[in-house]
């Protein structure tokens, strides 16, 4: 973030918000963790937006191979999965897993035409400069 110019940076927050309550506000994401990356040479700062579901969270606890986490944990934390679980989780099974993990809910493409129809108007409901392309 250091290197963005004050403008982008100023752009930045407001986008995130949008992307954040589109997920939960249009697609009902129970958490949406945003994330930066951008440290592996060749690949730009970039962000992640990481709906998390009901569903997600219960897949994770069903998957045993996942449970090997709970050693890292402070056991005066309790073992429910936080979102550094959930954001590895979903990262390996949806994102890096092929073919990746099942879903439930809608397939990506029906997510990008809501999202297409919906960005435009939530913007503009949040005050945000009209979305253009």
């Amino acid at each position: 973030l250091a290197d963005l110019s004050p403008a982008a940076l100023g752009e930045l927050g407001p986008l995130l918000a949008l992307v954040q309550r589109f997920l939960r506000e249009r697609l009902s994401a129970g958490r949406v963790y945003l994330a930066r990356f951008g440290h592996t040479p060749g690949f730009s700062v970039h962000f992640h937006a990481i709906p998390v579901y009901g569903w997600v969270e219960r897949a994770f606890v069903r998957d045993i191979r996942y449970r090997a986490l709970d050693e890292f944990r402070e056991p005066a934390f309790g073992y429910s999965p936080d979102g550094a679980d959930l954001a590895l989780y979903v990262t390996r099974e949806f994102c890096e897993r092929m073919p990746p993990a099942g879903i439930e809910g809608p397939t990506v493409e029906t997510v990008m035409a809501i999202a297409r129809g919906a960005l435009p108007d939530l913007a503009r409901a949040m005050g945000l400069l009209p979305l253009t392309r």
